[in-house]
């Protein structure tokens, strides 16, 4: 089997774009993958095009040895637009090899350690008694692990410039709210906050001191991911447990994490860390270290696809993150078929070969790429803040 031809997809899906890949190969088989560098869809494109010329004539199969001769390939290794777009790749060639032995993809990756891929939900924003009402709602449907953004929930998706984020005011109302939901749920369900990586240290350190007693499961990348000696400060400042990871390229980025002991649950997102293969090794090596992986998947069905079959095939897993709203929003022109929630929190183990999503190259055309850029927002004094 020889890879023939490898396609890449700007498509808008929702209220953004995906990059969505196609490997063909000579047996008829194609595979289909998902780069995750959201709102830099057009330099994912660009790289795809260099490896282009090294993929074609390859043996789809050799998947390790694909990935590593396209890391190592050119002198500049690694970075995020390297890592998503080799993510996309991967999965795809995962894509082929299950489609050609007739097996789901989690079968490759040495079988099913669970029976249901549990998820997590994201109800809404801690910034009023909606996000309360809401988390009743999702509770009510059956969901037991609920996470909470801050901020504004809906504002700003067009990446204006006129939306607020002001640390100070928004850790006031999440720390009045997530104690409004708690009361409203009780203890057993299991809460978490994103931060989305908006605050500093000594913001991130006074927040946890007020919210001590909520019982959150973890705090989500309360702080920018460069730093792992910030994140060793702010260890030392609360016992809340970390989730870390999802903006890491490759299992370098990892390192100092997981070695360190700064994280708690590793946020491995499949379409940025480098695709199913790279998933795999941090996942082991997070298991050595008593860390559970969590992963990262807000973007579209490809990557939620492979990140299920990722899920069902390793022992240290703790939750999906699913996105009801992205999840809505999927074409159904486009991707005819992929795994969907249809009841509960839970996603059952796939059973169609490889990873289970069709793709119509034929609808493309219907949802043409749209410039896009992630919100832009600023504190009330006009500085550019962290969305």
């Amino acid at each position: 089997m020889k890879i023939t031809a490898v396609k890449g997809f700007p498509v808008k899906v929702g209220h953004r774009n995906c990059f969505i890949i196609k490997v063909e190969t000579d047996a008829g088989i194609s595979g289909l993958g998902e780069g995750g560098i959201s709102g830099r869809e057009l330099a994912m494109q660009g790289a795809l095009e260099h490896f282009a010329r090294i993929l074609i004539g390859l043996d789809p199969r050799r998947i390790e040895h694909i990935w590593q001769r396209l890391y190592r390939g050119h002198y500049f290794e690694g970075g995020k637009i390297v890592g998503g777009t080799l993510s996309a790749i991967d999965m795809a060639l995962w894509d082929i090899l299950g489609q050609a032995l007739g097996v789901p993809v989690y079968q490759l990756l040495g079988g099913a350690c669970r029976d249901r891929i549990r998820c997590f939900a994201t109800p809404a924003s801690l910034t009023g008694p909606e996000c309360v009402e809401r988390a009743r709602e999702f509770v009510a449907a059956g969901w037991t692990q609920l996470r909470f953004t801050t901020g504004l929930a809906e504002e700003g998706w067009t990446g204006d410039s006129g939306s607020i984020y002001e640390p100070s005011e928004s850790l006031d109302l999440a720390a009045h709210w997530i104690c409004e939901v708690r009361r409203a749920v009780g203890t057993a369900i299991r809460l978490s906050i994103d931060f989305h990586h908006r605050l500093s240290v000594a913001e991130a350190a006074v927040f946890c001191q007020r919210i001590a007693d909520v019982g959150l499961e973890f705090i989500e990348e309360p702080i920018r991911a460069q730093s792992p000696e910030a994140y060793r400060q702010l260890r030392q400042m609360t016992p809340i447990p970390f989730a870390i990871g999802e903006e890491y390229a490759n299992k370098w980025e990892f390192l100092p994490f997981i070695e360190g002991g700064l994280t708690n649950f590793a946020r491995i997102d499949v379409s940025n860390v480098g695709g199913l293969s790279e998933a795999k090794k941090v996942a082991g090596w997070a298991e050595a270290h008593y860390i559970d992986v969590m992963p990262h998947n807000p973007l579209g069905p490809v990557c939620t696809a492979a990140s299920v079959h990722f899920c069902a095939a390793i022992n240290n897993f703790a939750g999906l993150e699913y996105s009801h709203r992205n999840a809505k929003a999927y074409p159904r022109d486009l991707f005819p078929t992929f795994p969907e929630i249809t009841e509960g929190d839970s996603f059952p183990l796939p059973t169609a070969p490889g990873l289970g999503v069709t793709f119509d190259e034929d609808a493309v055309k219907d949802h043409p790429f749209e410039m896009w850029d992630a919100p832009h927002w600023r504190r009330r004094d006009g500085a550019f803040t962290n969305w």
